[in-house]
């Protein structure tokens, strides 16, 4: 993964995200983790399972939608689950660098 652009190390140049749009993608990535995020698991090297707040169902959606459309190799799958709402993350193996810097993202805001 290169990160000239990307001192945050978290945007692919893969990304087709215009690059001033960037920190606020990860501003919202960031405001989902503090707000709603309640867990996070890494089951295999290649997906992170997060718990979310249920009421942030709508915010997730939208987000992960908006994602997937510039940096297509994620894939978020949203599974119902009791009292909570689980998001699955997904990258191909050769994006699980991308998947790391997200997991360490997760984590410290979720710590804030």
């Amino acid at each position: 993964m290169t990160t000239d652009h990307n001192p945050e190390g978290w945007v692919p140049q893969a990304c087709t995200l215009p690059t001033v749009e960037q920190p606020l993608r990860l501003a919202e990535f960031d405001d989902l983790f503090t707000t709603a995020l309640r867990g996070q698991q890494r089951p295999v090297p290649t997906r992170l399972r997060w718990e979310l707040d249920p009421a942030a169902e709508a915010r997730a959606r939208d987000l992960t939608a908006r994602e997937t459309s510039c940096c297509s190799f994620f894939t978020f799958t949203f599974i119902p689950a009791a009292g909570a709402l689980q998001l699955d993350v997904e990258v191909p193996t050769a994006r699980v660098d991308v998947l790391d810097v997200l997991a360490v993202r997760a984590a410290a805001e979720t710590a804030a």
